[in-house]
């Protein structure tokens, strides 16, 4: 009798599951937006004016309010004081209020306004970020891309303190039940946006024969509105368990500021931080320029209109869910014979997925890939470091394999440029393995916290990692746009001069450079993956023992 009173939501599989997938789905919707500009590079550049440089700090901004003013900071410490509930909330509304400005500024409504007036006089010169160079406005910025650039600042406040709340959120329901395979889960789920936006993005952009890439913005804000809505769902689910479990009565050990010491005498939480810039910093940043680099290198099929119609779009999209869910639920099935079955429906539906791809003429679809393969794998990964541990030995192939594929992309893809079947094989083999490399990081970087701190300041702990992952997120994708022009000297003078056209200098960039530069980040998640082994077996941190015993 006592314990069918001592039961709770958290005890229920089916409730803990539900409460992941409402979270997941938020941060589906967020991971749209966050890339829904990435497959319309070449758009963005034609349509609107842009250039590499601009595009690059546009896309960088998304995480300057939280660097620079310190948002992620304040964001952890207002979790740790308010709770999952109330942060999940405001971080919905913050994402849909940029969202919001971001869609503004792309529309044609911002044209010829009295703010594109005022953008285009000002905010060409901001002292002292001027002079450090880590201005989020240039000189040469339209005013669409500084008020976009403004209103990505405002979303990257919102989806950077949804990753932390959600992070929290997981540790909560899945205590003591399989954290890694959860987390692992909850973003291979969310990353499946990632995907989806690829596809989408550009079929809005393009629909009905003419462009209008205000069109795709609009189709991720649609997204956040559904976002806010899962975390409204949330917060009544959540409520419940705090009621039953009496959590948010607890007064013993409250949360004080001065806790935020025993984060920063933490030499293991120090090499995690920096582990998850590096891996971060060679994934999302590449993610925004990914779908440019292979347009720039793959030499593709002659598509006819069946393959480039609206149904065949939409089909493939169904494809790829068949490749995505089945690969996922086949994790979760006790029987072999069905397990079996999921996994070999989801391998002939990525072949079809492929084919399509390839017929389609496509860079978007081609890059969609990316996060089918850690569909399979993360949840894999997830009950392996739960049940057996070795999450730092996990990190260390994690690296090798970001090495592996950066260096492929940079001197062996453009080998194929001639070969349209031989380029889209490497390109979708490399994807695919890029995929699996970083769905390590959540089976086994971010399960790895609640073993390095008090489980009263996770959120602020969460909040710091984050912080620091935005310095690279903020760094990297400005400083590969910067390369790339710097890069292609000749193919800049032939665009200013006149002798092409943006949309034919849009397709012929060398992203050689670039891609080396992400492959040194592997190279140096690689060196702090092994030193953090070496730690960990000298201080017995746990991160090499399993989560549950």
């Amino acid at each position: 009798m006592t314990k069918v009173l001592q039961s709770t939501l958290r005890d229920s599989a089916l409730a803990r599951w539900t409460a992941l997938l409402l979270l997941a789905l938020a941060m589906f919707c967020s991971h749209v937006f966050m890339d829904i500009l990435s497959p319309i590079k070449d758009l963005m550049l034609s349509e609107k004016g842009w250039s590499s440089t601009v595009f690059g700090t546009m896309q960088g901004a998304e995480t300057f309010l939280n660097v620079f003013i310190f948002f992620l900071i304040f964001a952890g410490i207002i979790l740790d004081k308010m709770g999952v509930r109330f942060t999940a909330l405001l971080s919905g509304a913050v994402m849909l209020v940029g969202g919001l400005i971001k869609y503004y500024a792309i529309s044609e409504a911002f044209e010829g306004s009295a703010i594109q007036e005022w953008f285009t006089n000002h905010l060409n010169y901001i002292p002292l970020f001027e002079e450090l160079g880590v201005s989020p406005f240039t000189k040469e910025m339209p005013a669409s891309a500084k008020v976009a650039a403004l209103g990505f600042m405002i979303f990257g406040c919102g989806v950077e303190m949804a990753g932390i709340t959600v992070s929290r959120g997981v540790v909560k329901w899945f205590k003591g039940r399989g954290t890694a395979m959860a987390m692992g889960s909850e973003m291979a789920l969310a990353r499946l946006g990632v995907a989806t936006c690829m596809i989408f993005s550009p079929y809005f952009a393009k629909l009905g024969g003419y462009v209008d890439v205000s069109r795709s913005v609009a189709f991720g804000v649609v997204l956040l509105c559904i976002a806010l809505m899962m975390f409204i769902v949330y917060f009544f689910m959540d409520r419940k368990l705090d009621a039953q479990t009496g959590e948010a009565e607890e007064k013993d050990d409250p949360f004080k500021i001065s806790d935020l010491g025993k984060i920063f005498s933490s030499m293991g939480f120090w090499l995690v931080a920096l582990l998850c810039v590096l891996y971060y910093s060679a994934i999302f940043p590449f993610q925004k320029y990914a779908v440019n680099m292979l347009q720039c290198n793959l030499t593709f099929v002659e598509s006819n209109e069946l393959w480039s119609s609206e149904k065949v779009i939409f089909i493939q999209y169904l494809v790829m869910l068949v490749v995505a869910l089945g690969a996922f639920m086949s994790n979760f099935s006790k029987k072999t014979i069905l397990k079996v079955s999921l996994m070999v429906m989801a391998i002939v539906a990525l072949i079809g997925y492929c084919y399509m791809g390839y017929m389609r003429g496509s860079a978007e679809a081609i890059f969609a890939v990316f996060p089918l393969l850690a569909m399979a794998i993360t949840p894999m990964l997830g009950k392996y470091v739960d049940t057996k541990g070795k999450a730092a030995s996990m990190l260390m192939l994690g690296a090798l394999l970001l090495i592996i594929c950066h260096l492929t992309f940079a001197f062996v893809l453009p080998q194929f440029k001639g070969s349209s079947i031989g380029g889209t094989v490497v390109a979708y083999v490399t994807i695919l393995i890029l995929g699996s490399s970083f769905s390590l990081v959540p089976a086994a970087l971010w399960p790895s916290v609640p073993k390095l701190v008090d489980e009263k300041i996770i959120g602020s702990a969460y909040a710091l990692i984050f912080w620091i992952q935005n310095i690279g997120l903020w760094l990297f994708p400005l400083l590969i746009g910067r390369v790339l022009d710097a890069t292609n000297p000749e193919l800049i003078a032939k665009l200013n001069a006149g002798l092409i056209t943006s949309e034919q200098a849009a397709v012929q960039y060398d992203y050689t450079w670039p891609l080396v530069m992400l492959a040194c980040l592997g190279i140096a998640a690689f060196i702090i993956s092994l030193i953090l082994k070496v730690v960990d077996k000298k201080r017995h941190l746990g991160l090499e023992t399993p989560n549950i015993k």
